[in-house]
């Protein structure tokens, strides 16, 4: 079983509570959740927080929403992400950002695809980033992570990925963004003006967010910057 889990925690360094900010009255978690649901159900979806009082907050909109949860380490993230996939015995664990909010349901649907059709033990769409910031996509095989976590340097506790991209394998994938031009677009929300775009993009909006790809996401903020 392949299964979607959320890292996030409420005291990010540059936007503290960032995932519980609301536009038009809802939190950025649920805009991520309604997103990835829309992917497929048959893919199980875990917000990852850590068992940080501060961390409460997520959890209560959780258990209010009935969305599944997994608490463990604060600072070692690729540890509560093992434990996440672990304990929800999944065999491969779709790493997503929760500062993503622009998710694009068509490009994880392929890369869940291709990974779990050909056998990869690791999918990205980072490598070289040709996809805007914000619609990162990474899949691995669980007890292959289980496996290379004993070899993670201090670095890769907090990010969790990044021993995988050192690694040279051909049981690892790429995918690389062939229809845009990235230009450098950022739709990852790290700051407080990531965070007013944003909602700018989600107020021009017309129909469900959930309805919104790659391709809709980056005309409303071409038309955002062109009035600017």
């Amino acid at each position: 079983m392949t299964g979607i889990i959320v890292l996030c925690r409420f005291n990010s360094s540059r936007l503290p509570g960032k995932i519980l900010k609301k536009v038009n009255g809802k939190p950025l978690l649920l805009y991520i959740v309604e997103r990835l649901n829309s992917v497929s159900k048959q893919y199980p979806i875990v917000v990852c927080t850590s068992k940080e009082v501060t961390d409460n907050p997520i959890a209560e909109i959780c258990a209010e929403n009935d969305i599944n949860i997994y608490r463990g380490h604060l600072d070692n993230v690729a540890l509560r992400f093992m434990n996440c996939a672990l304990q929800n015995s999944f065999e491969n664990a779709v790493r997503i950002n929760g500062d993503n909010l622009f998710l694009d349901d068509d490009l994880i649907k392929k890369l869940i695809h291709t990974h779990e059709e050909q056998g990869y033990l690791f999918s990205s769409n980072v490598k070289g980033r040709t996809f805007p910031k914000g619609m990162s996509v990474e899949i691995v095989n669980v007890k292959y992570y289980q496996e290379k976590f004993l070899n993670f340097e201090e670095n890769d506790l907090e990010h969790v990925m990044t021993y995988f991209y050192r690694q040279e394998s051909d049981k690892h994938k790429y995918h690389y963004n062939e229809k845009h031009v990235r230009l450098g677009l950022n739709f990852a929300i790290d700051t407080q003006e990531d965070f007013s775009k944003a909602s700018e993009i989600i107020n021009k909006m017309t129909r469900p967010h959930t309805e919104y790809g790659i391709d809709q996401i980056i005309q409303l903020n071409k038309s955002i910057d062109e009035k600017k």
